[in-house]
């Protein structure tokens, strides 16, 4: 105590002032600073596939616009259940991000023994792109359009075959919603991926598939597959002349859809930070050029709005594998 009489009270106090700050300056620096190391951006599954390149694509907009490298990182297994438990329970600073994909809102009906839930355990960023299954028919099948293909398939229940990229896949469950919606008795045959369901549609041996636009354009335009509709609000760029599901059953949208999300309790400012540079990217024309290759079109939304729509999807989804009694294979 006598050495704190001992010093000019001048002194004390400037002393004492900056004590009263210290608390707040690192918090001050975070702020101002981050991102002050590189980032991480955990994703699910192996490289090349959309989730990767998403990723690779709006990562690589951030290390330019942020100044600090985002570094992509794939850890594949459990239909990314591992690299979102990774996320979870990585600490919520903003260095550790997880790319998201379909899986976070069809895994939790899926999967009844998760170690975290999405809704709770992640905080949601900034959405990235949304991508809108085909409805494709190989041209054996006598329908030109969607009202045709129902009228068909109701007269001949049981007997055209529906190709899916896997139990519990978004095909999958696009293809199970249109089976409810329609009132069409289709007989679903699971495939490991899109690549072989996609080769024996081409052959003949399915009759119908949802699936992404990229690997079907070609055979599209090729008149190897008839693409009846697209399962977006609007048309979708790369297939123009393609019309859209609701037109036939109002309200039926079935997409994927990326985005960036966060550990819980991230602070609000590195959220915003990474939103507001996450949108700036989606509305620059190289990137939305980018994403337009991808058969997808941006999805500029706040985190709140991103957080209603995994909500939203989650619920929704939710009820067709409860209704269609989809498990993972």
């Amino acid at each position: 105590m006598n050495e704190f009489m001992n010093i000019p009270r001048r002194t004390f106090l400037r002393f004492a002032a900056g004590v009263a700050a210290f608390p707040a300056a690192p918090h001050l620096a975070r702020a101002e600073t981050y991102p002050s190391r590189p980032v991480r951006i955990i994703v699910g599954f192996a490289a090349g596939g959309p989730n990767d390149i998403a990723a690779r694509v709006i990562g690589q907009w951030l290390s330019e616009h942020l100044g600090k490298p985002f570094l992509v990182e794939n850890r594949p297994g459990a239909a990314s259940n591992m690299a979102t438990e990774q996320v979870v329970r990585s600490r919520p600073d903003g260095y550790t991000l997880v790319m998201m994909g379909p899986p976070a809102v069809l895994n939790p009906s899926l999967y009844e023994n998760l170690n975290f839930s999405f809704i709770r355990d992640i905080a949601p960023i900034a959405g990235i792109v949304r991508t809108p299954e085909v409805m494709l028919v190989n041209p054996s099948v006598p329908a030109n359009s969607v009202p045709e293909f129902i009228a068909y398939a109701k007269a001949n229940p049981g007997k055209l075959n529906m190709a899916t990229a896997g139990n519990g896949s978004m095909p999958h469950v696009a293809g199970e919603l249109f089976k409810l919606r329609a009132g069409v008795d289709l007989v679903t045959v699971g495939y490991r991926g899109g690549a072989p369901a996609l080769v024996d549609l081409l052959s003949g041996h399915m009759h119908v598939m949802f699936e992404s636009p990229i690997p079907t354009i070609a055979h599209v335009k090729a008149g190897k597959l008839r693409a009846l509709a697209v399962a977006s609000a609007t048309r979708s760029e790369v297939l123009p002349d393609v019309p859209v599901m609701a037109d036939f059953i109002p309200g039926f949208e079935a997409s994927a859809w990326y985005g960036l999300g966060s550990p819980k309790g991230t602070p609000a400012d590195v959220v915003e930070t990474l939103n507001r540079s996450v949108n700036a990217g989606l509305a620059d024309a190289t990137i939305k050029q980018r994403l337009t290759e991808l058969g997808g079109v941006p999805m500029p939304l706040s985190p709140q709005e991103f957080g209603k729509l995994i909500a939203d999807d989650t619920e929704k989804w939710g009820n067709v594998i409860r209704t269609a009694k989809i498990r993972p294979d």
